[in-house]
């Protein structure tokens, strides 16, 4: 009798397990997943070697909003800039201050010694379905200003939500 409870516990444990690794599947598959930030275009809101849990879902029922630091699949990488200006809008940088449709725009998330190292760009209007992004670390980032040119709607597959590693780092993305 003992012997069937045992055998009873172990198939017990064998579904939990594989339930487990399902769902871990399937998370990872469909709704989050990790990248590493490779190099210094967004210092100072992420680091070079850090790893983020990005959003896949959140994009197949919403589009990308301004200030979102997304995951942008072009091969034979990802990178992960800020969105700037949205379709059909008009972005220009003129003596450090960002305009967007000739409005100012506030750049919270960036230190006053960042956007006063911003160069002159534009004007460029924004056409549809394609994003403006930039690096936080305006000096040095491949962005649409430079070589990674406007993003499609489709190469964005995700939205960087989390730093998980280094562990004294952990914590969200603003």
């Amino acid at each position: 009798m003992e012997n069937v409870n045992h055998k009873k516990e172990w198939i017990g444990w064998l579904k939990v397990i594989i339930i487990t690794i399902m769902l871990a599947f399937f998370l990872r598959t469909f709704i989050f997943a990790t990248s590493i930030v490779e190099g210094e275009s967004m210092y100072p809101t992420l680091q070079d070697g850090e790893r983020v849990i990005f959003n896949k879902i959140v994009y197949t029922i919403d589009d990308p909003h301004r200030g979102d630091v997304v995951i942008i699949h072009q091969p034979p990488k990802n990178y992960v800039k800020r969105v700037i200006a949205m379709p059909g809008e008009t972005i220009e940088i003129e003596n450090s201050q960002l305009y967007i449709d000739g409005e100012a725009f506030q750049q919270h998330f960036l230190s006053d010694e960042v956007i006063a190292q911003t160069n002159n760009f534009g004007p460029m209007e924004i056409p549809e379905d394609n994003y403006f992004v930039m690096g936080d670390n305006r000096l040095i980032s491949k962005d649409s200003r430079n070589g990674l040119g406007l993003i499609p709607r489709d190469d964005i597959i995700g939205r960087s939500e989390l730093i998980i590693y280094p562990f004294n780092q952990f914590g969200w993305i603003d």
